[in-house]
């Protein structure tokens, strides 16, 4: 925690001193441009670069302003919240970037004296093009800002998003990279996002702990011996399991196997417990699984 804090004062402190730089050169320029007329008139190039230069620095110091007053006012607004949304400051930042490459391409078109909406205007039909071309990446693009100012979920909240589970731990105009309980980083497209089922466990008990499991439907009938064997495993977790949170339960029944789901409360948040109790009760699961297959052999 202590690094991530001093990352963030150094980039801040790095933040400060470019957008000083940035107003100073600005002012310069802008000086130039009231003094060294003649200058200019005599190498019209060197007043072309300067003014696209002065063009691209307006508006990244306009987009600078305008993103610290959103994020002070978010921060503000949400100070006594414990459940500040990071993605939210990730959006304002990824939009000023977008906007910082805009005008970093009229600054250069302006420097190589090309009219900026004469250009738009003749090659519309290509733009048509391109979009048509890219539409997958753009809506891509479109979903992961809309992710990024929802409040569904954050960085650093624990999902499941379709058939992947785990710890938000960025978020990014093409992706949502999630590190799952085996610590592999899974980037899920931001489409993926509103097409598929997202649970956010973060906002439930995370105390909780909810397994899934499928048996044949020949091993099925003595579900009282598998909730106790079940049970016999959490005996080691005593002291972290509260006590009587334990229920088994059928949640569908298909044409050859029967769907289980086992349900228990953990007496703390500890993302290591939960994965030790996961995996002693799958292993569980295939021990009463082999037992009824090798029962019904021997009958």
């Amino acid at each position: 925690m202590t690094h991530d804090s001093d990352m963030m004062k150094r980039r801040a402190v790095r933040d400060r001193l470019f957008f000083a730089l940035k107003v100073v050169l600005w002012m310069l320029i802008a000086y130039s441009f009231a003094t060294e007329i003649e200058l200019y008139r005599t190498y019209p190039h060197l007043g072309q670069i300067a003014y696209g230069l002065n063009t691209f620095l307006t508006g990244s110091i306009v987009i600078s302003i305008g993103r610290f007053i959103f994020i002070s006012l978010y921060q503000r607004q949400n100070k006594k919240n414990n459940r500040v949304r990071g993605n939210y400051i990730l959006g304002i930042n990824q939009i000023a970037t977008l906007l910082n490459v805009v005008f970093v391409v009229l600054g250069l078109m302006w420097a190589f004296g090309i009219n900026p909406k004469e250009f738009l205007t003749s090659i519309t039909i290509v733009a048509m093009a391109i979009a048509l071309l890219f539409r997958d990446y753009i809506t891509n693009m479109i979903s992961g800002l809309l992710i990024m100012f929802s409040d569904q979920f954050t960085i650093g909240d624990t999902v499941r998003i379709g058939e992947h589970q785990g710890k938000i731990m960025d978020i990014t105009l093409a992706n949502i990279m999630v590190k799952n309980d085996d610590d592999d980083v899974v980037l899920i497209p931001n489409n993926t996002a509103f097409t598929v089922n997202i649970i956010n466990q973060s906002l439930q008990n995370s105390k909780k702990l909810t397994i899934d499991f499928e048996l044949p439907l020949a091993h099925s009938y003595h579900p009282e011996t598998l909730e106790k064997d079940l049970v016999s495993v959490l005996e080691k977790y005593a002291s972290d399991v509260v006590p009587g949170s334990f229920q088994l339960k059928v949640v569908g029944v298909g044409k050859d196997f029967v769907h289980y789901k086992f349900q228990l409360t953990t007496a703390k948040k500890d993302t290591g417990l939960r994965r030790k109790l996961r995996n002693d009760l799958y292993l569980k699961v295939i021990t009463y699984d082999a037992a009824q297959a090798a029962e019904k052999l021997q009958r």
